[in-house]
C-alpha cells in the first residue's frame, strides 16, 4: 500500500504543470517601488513571476556588459539602453522609453523648505545635501544639472554627498544624515514614512529624464521578456505610473 502511494505520488508530481520561468529585470533605483507594484499585477494577471535586482543605472550597465544574465533592463535614462544596443547586448526593436520622472528637493523635518524654489536655497542655511553620483545615476545628473543653472553648485560643492544610488539619498534625508537632497519625483509617494518635507524642482533646470527600457540577449528568458515588456505599455501600468508621479512614455494600448 505504501509503495503504491509513493507511485501515486510520483504520477501527480509528474502531471504538475511546470512553474513559469522569472523574468530577471534589472531596475533602476528609482523605479524600485513602482516596478514593485507593477511585477504583482503582472503576476496576478496571469504572467510569470519578476525578479528584480535594483541599483544604480552605470552600475547595471557594467554588469550587463561583462555578462550579467538579465533579461530586461528598466534604465533611468536612454543613453546606456541605447549604447546596449549599440554593443550587441539588447535587441534594438525592443527599445522604448517606459516613463518619464521628474526632480523633487527634499528636506529634513526641522528644515523649511525654499520659498524662492531651488534657487532659494542661496538664502538658508545647508548642512549637507545629497545627490545621487552624477557619472552613475540620471537623477544625480539631474540633481546636478539643476545645482549649475541655480549657479548653486560651486558654493555647495564642499556640502554635497553623493550617494551610489537616489535610493540611497532618500535614506540619507530620511535619516537626518543630510538637511537636504535632491531626488528623484517618484518618493512623493513615501512622503509619510520618510518624513520631512518636498517641492518639484523646475524640469527647465534640467535634461528631461526619460526611462527606457530594452531586452537583453543574455537573459535566459526571452519570451517571457517580450510579454513583460509589453505589458509595461499597457493602461494598467500607465496607471501605476500615475500613481508614483511618473508619466508613461508610450500611449497606452
Amino acid at each position: 500500500m505504501l509503495r503504491g502511494l509513493v507511485w501515486l505520488g510520483f504520477v501527480v508530481l509528474g502531471i504538475a504543470p511546470c512553474a513559469a520561468a522569472p523574468v530577471n529585470v534589472a531596475v533602476a533605483s528609482n523605479f524600485l517601488l513602482p516596478l514593485r507594484v507593477i511585477a504583482e499585477t503582472y503576476e496576478a494577471q496571469g504572467g510569470g513571476p519578476i525578479e528584480i535586482s535594483v541599483g544604480a543605472t552605470g552600475h547595471h550597465y557594467a554588469q550587463i556588459v561583462n555578462g550579467a544574465p538579465y533579461d530586461v533592463f528598466l534604465a533611468a535614462d536612454q543613453a546606456r539602453p541605447a549604447r546596449l544596443v549599440q554593443e550587441g547586448h539588447a535587441a534594438g526593436d525592443s527599445l522604448f522609453t517606459y516613463a518619464r520622472g521628474g526632480l523633487l528637493l527634499w528636506v529634513a523635518p526641522s528644515v523649511s523648505l525654499p520659498a524662492n524654489g531651488l534657487a532659494g536655497l542661496a538664502e538658508q542655511p545647508v548642512r549637507r545635501l545629497a545627490i545621487a553620483n552624477p557619472a552613475l545615476a540620471p537623477y544625480g545628473l539631474a540633481a546636478q544639472q539643476a545645482l549649475i543653472a541655480t549657479e548653486l553648485w560651486d558654493d555647495y560643492r564642499q556640502k554635497i554627498v553623493q550617494t551610489q544610488n537616489v535610493g540611497q539619498a532618500v535614506q540619507y534625508v530620511a535619516t537626518a544624515n543630510v538637511s537636504h537632497a535632491l531626488v528623484a519625483a517618484s518618493y512623493a509617494a513615501q512622503s509619510e514614512s520618510i518624513g520631512g518635507h518636498w517641492m518639484a524642482v523646475d524640469p527647465d533646470l534640467y535634461t528631461p529624464i526619460r526611462q527606457d527600457a530594452v531586452r537583453l540577449y543574455a537573459g535566459p528568458n526571452q519570451s517571457g521578456a517580450k510579454n513583460f515588456l509589453a505589458f509595461l505599455k499597457s493602461p494598467a501600468v500607465t496607471a501605476i505610473l500615475n500613481q508614483f508621479g511618473y508619466q508613461p512614455g508610450v500611449s497606452s494600448e
